[in-house]
């Protein structure tokens, strides 16, 4: 599971990506917890981020399969009036923010990987 500072350039892709269409943002969210919002995506990102990572599909059905089974199934506000959260109608959104970062990720090991050209 991806935890802490491996969290963190996902947290600001869905931010940027995400966040900007959701409707229940609280005024000046991002981050929405301290607003008093328990945000799905900031409360369940490290089951997210996994949840995305075991599917690979070019469908969205097979990752909100999965985003239920892995995700909505242990979320902390399944049993209070803030379910279902955003990331209901955001999943879409939040899949291609995941999918951005671990492209950018996997770009940048292979730049770090490549050899520099041999110089005299």
């Amino acid at each position: 599971m991806y935890e802490g500072t491996d969290l963190e350039e996902y947290m600001a892709e869905i931010r940027q990506s995400v966040c900007a269409h959701c409707i229940e943002r609280p005024p000046g969210g991002p981050p929405c917890a301290p607003l008093g919002k328990r945000c799905g995506i900031e409360l369940n990102l490290g089951q997210l981020v996994d949840s995305v990572h075991e599917v690979h599909s070019t469908a969205i059905d097979p990752y909100i399969e999965k985003f239920h089974e892995d995700v909505c199934t242990f979320c902390p506000n399944r049993p209070t009036n803030q379910c279902p959260c955003p990331l209901e109608y955001l999943l879409t959104l939040a899949v291609q923010a995941i999918e951005t970062v671990d492209e950018r990720r996997a770009e940048r090991s292979h730049k770090s990987k490549t050899p520099e050209p041999f110089q005299r």
